[in-house]
């Protein structure tokens, strides 16, 4: 082999070279995988459970419902005003109505106003049922230091008149420590504990004044 053939040989795995890392440079970067976070801190603020009165009425609990736009896993935040927004790579593990369930249910129970509290779908008669509806889980940067604002409208239905017997929207605000959907995840959390701690409150309340409703009336 002469060295012209040489020369040539080496020149083109140089340029074969150059270009396989110059194509390497032109890939897309793989996107970074989500981050997932839950609602399970705010169980830290649920209170021992409580013995119930023998007269205490039994609670039946709906699936809570979410406004439009917040039933999803997805983390919401707000910048301007009617406009909300999402973390690219932060999700929660579920919709914060499943997650919240749970919860909700704890929550009153270890509270002791009630013979039992009953997730449905349930066969189990009750006297007393709960409706909730989340109206707003995001976090707000329009101010600063950012807030996570946790909005949760409740109403409590006796289950023999469908009269509703009481009803309350809770609404907290807890200051993010920083930015990032960590730390809002974190300021979420303190509001469902806190919301979680008055709706055990209203609900006590409810089960403390309901008087038992005759068989035989005619729901109104």
């Amino acid at each position: 082999m002469n060295h012209s053939t040489r020369e040539i040989r080496i020149l083109l795995a140089g340029t074969a070279l150059a270009l396989g890392a110059g194509c390497g440079t032109l890939l897309p970067k793989a996107a970074a995988p989500p981050s997932f976070y839950s609602l399970d801190s705010a169980r830290a603020g649920i209170p021992a459970p409580g013995k119930p009165a023998a007269n205490a009425p039994t609670l039946v609990v709906s699936p809570p419902r979410a406004a439009a736009g917040f039933d999803s896993n997805r983390i919401i935040y707000t910048r301007d005003a009617n406009k909300i927004e999402y973390f690219a790579h932060s999700e929660w593990i579920d919709t914060p109505a499943r997650m919240l369930a749970p919860l909700i249910v704890a929550a009153i129970e270890n509270g002791g106003a009630f013979r039992a509290v009953v997730p449905t779908p349930s066969a189990a008669s009750s006297d007393i049922k709960l409706d909730t509806e989340i109206l707003r889980l995001q976090q707000d940067f329009s101010v600063h230091p950012s807030k996570v604002r946790f909005t949760l409208r409740a109403y409590l239905v006796d289950s023999q008149t469908r009269r509703v017997i009481a009803w309350r929207e809770f609404d907290e605000s807890i200051d993010a420590a920083s930015g990032d959907p960590y730390n809002g995840v974190v300021a979420a959390n303190r509001a469902v504990q806190k919301v979680m701690t008055a709706l055990a409150g209203l609900c006590a309340e409810a089960a403390a004044g309901w008087i038992p409703t005759p068989a035989n009336a005619t729901p109104r």
